[in-house]
């Protein structure tokens, strides 16, 4: 029975890195926790970011409690423009520095009078429907990062979001190990739990640990230092002002999402910031080079993003020049470490002094290694385990950390986007597979792109096309040699004999049909005939258009 049984349903972040989205189904009440976005993949030729596929729940529409955002990372907020417009006037909770970073996103795609978005303090509990949820602190690269204790008429359900065991975090507020000790007392019967490092031994680094290393940099820069990371890394943002202080430098902004979120936490009270240090990036980039910090963002790669355009020389005010010390201070997303590594060689081509990890620690991540995994695991003591947040190898990882603390291997569920696993009487099953993909988002476009067209794209990138134009005569046969067109296949004017053999062959395969035969006729022939030329003399499959004339 529906009313007797919980449903948790994962619609993005398990089986990859981003796009963090889940539901749970009590009867007919719903709660979302967390709509985010994906970098798209390398494959995935023209798309702008990638959202999970909710699709499922339209139907259910009227269903849906709430939504809860965890934090305010656009792996878990960047879909929510999209998801308030298909659920509009379904109420948001949650922290407050995350109420302000979303105001401004819902804002920008014009939806923020569609919903509300109550405030809630990290220690915070709301009631939606028949869900009891506690906001608990849990230490992240962002403030106001927390987990949920999710009460339900099935069990206690903990989730706990991004996080990682920082015992002295920039801001000084540590995780709320008093609220996980006090859920293991009434008993925790699945746990959800981050994976991304999963498969990393030991602890991870505290946010505190990089300051040497930056402090370093600081010190030993002649010229500017540009820092570059994500634009919500408030903590980064806190500590790059700290250390300019100390050096005399003022500081400026590049990059409008990372410029709307330092006003926003500065005005909150997340960031504090000297009177007179900030300054506009059209001043900064006048003032001598030994008085300046610029902030910015593009650490992943993108190409139209701050640090991209700064690597070719293509941004209209910032471009890296010789005596500039540029810092990533953030890791490669899986996926993306091709593009970073092209925009450190196109900043060393410049003449710019490029500072990474490995070669100093100028980043840490947000996310738990092992043994801080293993201390949750142990802390809370859940009857059922279910690793989410990561990639499957990342999944599967965390899955057998929680089989050598002793969670039976029938009580851990590995599952990927899709598979809802039920609570019923205190026992949990998987059950079929919901159908789902990935949603494109292409400039405007969403959802209207999919995998025909990312393939029809991967052709193009890959062999180009070819145009056949073929113009018949009034008695139905061909008036004169088919007229080719290339594009991203071959140079053409280093290539007439080969383009009048293709030619021939098109000519040859519609010879044997009549004056009477429909255009698609001659346009099937066509293709055939050129395919195969063309795979036996250049081993390669461009895409074929015919158009008959």
């Amino acid at each position: 029975m529906a009313s007797q049984s919980l449903k948790w349903i994962p619609i993005g972040g398990l089986g990859e890195v981003g796009k963090n989205m889940m539901a749970y189904e009590y009867g007919k009440n719903i709660l979302l926790v967390d709509g985010g976005l994906m970098f798209p993949e390398s494959d995935m030729h023209g798309i702008d970011a990638v959202i999970p596929d909710y699709s499922f729940l339209k139907e259910k529409r009227e269903w849906v409690r709430g939504i809860i955002v965890t934090h305010g990372h656009e792996d878990h907020t960047g879909a929510m423009p999209y998801v308030v417009k298909d659920f509009p006037n379904v109420p948001i909770y949650c922290t407050p520095l995350t109420k302000g970073l979303l105001e401004i996103k819902l804002k920008d795609a014009k939806v923020l009078d569609k919903t509300t978005i109550n405030a809630v303090p990290t220690d915070g509990v709301v009631n939606i429907g028949p869900f009891r949820v506690e906001f608990f602190r849990m230490c992240h690269s962002i403030p106001d990062n927390v987990g949920l204790g999710i009460t339900t008429p099935a069990g206690l359900i903990v989730h706990s979001g991004d996080f990682k065991f920082d015992h002295t975090p920039v801001d000084g507020l540590k995780p709320d190990f008093a609220k996980l000790a006090e859920f293991a007392g009434r008993g925790v019967l699945a746990l959800l739990s981050d994976s991304t490092n999963a498969e990393h031994p030991g602890i991870t680094p505290s946010e505190r640990d990089i300051e040497p290393a930056l402090e370093n940099v600081f010190r030993d820069a002649e010229g500017r230092v540009i820092v570059a990371t994500f634009a919500s890394l408030i903590s980064r943002v806190q500590q790059v002002v700290n250390i300019s202080e100390i050096y005399g430098r003022k500081l400026a902004i590049a990059g409008a999402s990372m410029m709307d979120n330092v006003k926003i936490a500065q005005k909150m009270g997340y960031l504090e910031i000297p009177d007179g240090m900030l300054v506009r990036l059209e001043d900064a980039v006048k003032m001598p080079v030994h008085e300046v910090t610029i902030m910015a963002t593009g650490t992943q790669g993108e190409p139209s993003a701050v640090l991209g355009r700064m690597a070719t020389g293509r941004h209209t005010l910032l471009n890296a020049m010789p005596g500039d010390s540029i810092v990533l201070s953030a890791h490669p997303i899986p996926g993306n470490e091709e593009y970073v590594h092209r925009i450190i060689n196109r900043l060393f081509q410049r003449g710019a002094n490029v500072i990474y990890s490995p070669l100093a620690q100028v980043h840490v991540s947000g996310h738990a290694r092992q043994e801080e995994q293993k201390l949750l695991i142990s802390l809370l003591r859940p009857k059922y385990f279910i690793p989410v947040h990561g990639e499957l190898r990342m999944l599967m990882a965390h899955g057998r950390l929680a089989q050598q603390l002793g969670i039976p291997p029938e009580h851990v569920f590995v599952v990927e986007n899709g598979t809802p696993v039920e609570f019923s009487d205190g026992k949990a099953r998987k059950l079929d597979r919901i159908p789902g993909g990935y949603v494109f988002i292409d400039g405007s476009g969403v959802g209207d792109i999919g995998p025909v067209v990312i393939r029809d794209r991967e052709v193009l990138a890959r062999d180009g096309f070819i145009l056949i134009v073929l113009r018949r005569d009034p008695h139905g046969g061909l008036a004169d040699d088919p007229e080719i067109i290339t594009r991203g296949f071959i140079y053409m004017k280093d290539s007439d004999e080969f383009i009048r053999n293709m030619a021939q062959s098109v000519r040859e395969s519609v010879k044997g049909l009549n004056g009477t035969a429909a255009d698609e006729a001659f346009k099937e022939k066509a293709v055939d005939a050129l395919s195969k030329f063309v795979y036996a003399e250049t081993r390669r499959r461009p895409m074929v258009i015919p158009v008959v004339a």
